[in-house]
């Protein structure tokens, strides 16, 4: 008998621990992948702005080379490709398969004085997509709150849903037992019995398919919460709905709406790149290089390892300027682009608003219809009570039928889901109204009871 008492104080410590509201969105933040996914991102446009700012470090290029080859060397222009190497020195008589030893050592430097702002603009727009990032993370946050708290309210609909369903099978069964009695007296057919076997097998179907309307719903929970969701602490979300109105104009601070305006800054950003990308590019370079060979001016070799360390070297120093005549073109082509692209994302911009304006409308809608229903369902529901019971003395004293008293029961139990779906509706369109809002923190704390 104690272990008895000591299941039942543990099972109520259980449901009194079960996951609250706000336990569900903030678990659904820290664990569903796809933040993961967004913060990861994010992080790789932060890495890019490092990348970006190197651009500003002068260019270092170190070479060593070491072969043998033949030095057969002729007269003569050679287009510019990659198939065969170059060679140095005065062309040869005739050619002779002889090789010797060959190498080479050097470095260059190459740095750019001043760029007109080119590399700035590179940073700048690094800058912007890592800030475009960020805020999509924001928004892939505040669009698993929504699902989860969306997710959550579903779940306690079902659950009451299941409710009323189990009370409408004992309802069901209280009533087959007078039928049953009534029968075996001979005072009801035979087929009021039946009927009303009928009848609870319907109120149990129900009651199953509620069942499986709370388990569809707690694993989609779980799904966002990355945990099996046991049981849901309803808080002040079954109680009387508080007041609240529906914003009608989405603020600037909306998630979506950062994020687009982001979007659209970091086009602005590109083609700021392409609008200083028409200016020369000047270099300041410094190269130095020794280079050995084993080959003499007059076309003999020396032999040996002659040639496999440099005994000739180099050095310059120099300014260069480079100007891309046919590249102008081509900016001009991809700043079009980048054009349109930025009319695309403004256009996007405003539908954006539009649509969460209209969401809000409708959040407000849907809020009042709520309200209404909630103060009309406690009257439905209890003539609906009345009525099966009158339903059911008419039919003990012999005055009412079976279909009388089954639809009388339907109608009850369908009465005590609508009020307690009622209550639950004001707080789903009060979701409605927070998402059009963009913050879900006033709506949490309501259901806290703040």
């Amino acid at each position: 008998m104690r272990a008895v008492w000591l299941a039942i104080a543990f099972s109520g410590v259980v449901s009194a621990q079960g996951l609250t509201l706000e336990e569900a969105v903030k678990r659904a933040v820290e664990r569903y992948p796809s933040v993961k996914v967004a913060r990861e991102q994010a992080s790789a446009a932060a890495a890019g702005i490092a990348l970006a700012r190197t651009s500003y470090l002068p260019k270092v290029d170190f070479l060593s080379a070491v072969n043998r080859a033949t030095r057969n060397n002729i007269y003569g222009m050679l287009m510019p490709q990659s198939v065969i190497a170059p060679i140095s020195g005065p062309p040869v008589r005739e050619a002779t398969g002889s090789s010797v030893f060959g190498s080479a050592i050097g470095l260059h430097v190459a740095w750019e004085p001043f760029d007109f702002g080119l590399r700035k603009s590179g940073v700048d727009a690094a800058e912007s997509a890592r800030r475009q990032a960020e805020l999509a993370t924001e928004r892939t946050k505040f669009d698993v709150s929504t699902s989860a708290a969306a997710a959550f309210l579903t779940i306690l609909a079902a659950e009451e849903t299941v409710k009323a369903a189990a009370a409408g099978v004992e309802r069901a069964k209280a009533v087959e037992g007078i039928v049953g009695a009534l029968v075996k007296a001979e005072l009801r057919p035979g087929a009021d019995a039946a009927r009303a076997r009928a009848e609870v097998a319907a109120a149990e179907t129900q009651l199953i398919q509620a069942r499986q309307s709370v388990a569809l719903a707690k694993a989609a929970l779980a799904q966002l919460v990355g945990d099996e969701v046991a049981a849901v602490e309803a808080g002040k979300l079954l109680g009387e709905s508080p007041a609240g109105v529906a914003a009608e104009a989405a603020p600037a601070t909306h998630p979506v709406l950062r994020e687009q305006s982001a979007a659209i800054d970091t086009v602005r950003a590109r083609q700021k790149v392409l609008d200083k990308s028409v200016f020369p590019r000047f270099n300041v370079e410094s190269s130095t290089y020794a280079r050995g060979t084993g080959a003499r001016p007059d076309f003999t070799t020396q032999g040996g390892a002659n040639g496999l360390a440099p005994n000739f070297y180099n050095w310059g120093l120099g300014f260069t300027m480079n100007f891309g005549l046919t590249d102008l073109m081509t900016i001009k082509q991809r700043r079009d682009v980048e054009s349109a692209h930025e009319r695309v994302e403004q256009a996007r911009l405003e539908q954006l608003r539009t649509d969460l304006t209209a969401q809000g409308k409708k959040a407000q809608a849907l809020i009042d219809g709520a309200r209404q229903v909630a103060a009309v369902t406690p009257v439905a529901l209890e003539a609906a009570r009345t009525s099966e019971e009158q339903a059911t003395a008419r039919y003990r004293a012999g005055l009412g039928t079976m279909i009388e008293v089954a639809e009388a029961q339907r109608i009850h139990t369908q009465a005590e889901i609508d009020a307690q779906l009622a209550r639950l509706g004001v707080w789903r369109g009060l979701l409605e109204a927070a998402i059009a809002a963009g913050n879900l923190d006033e709506f949490i704390g309501k259901a806290k009871g703040n």
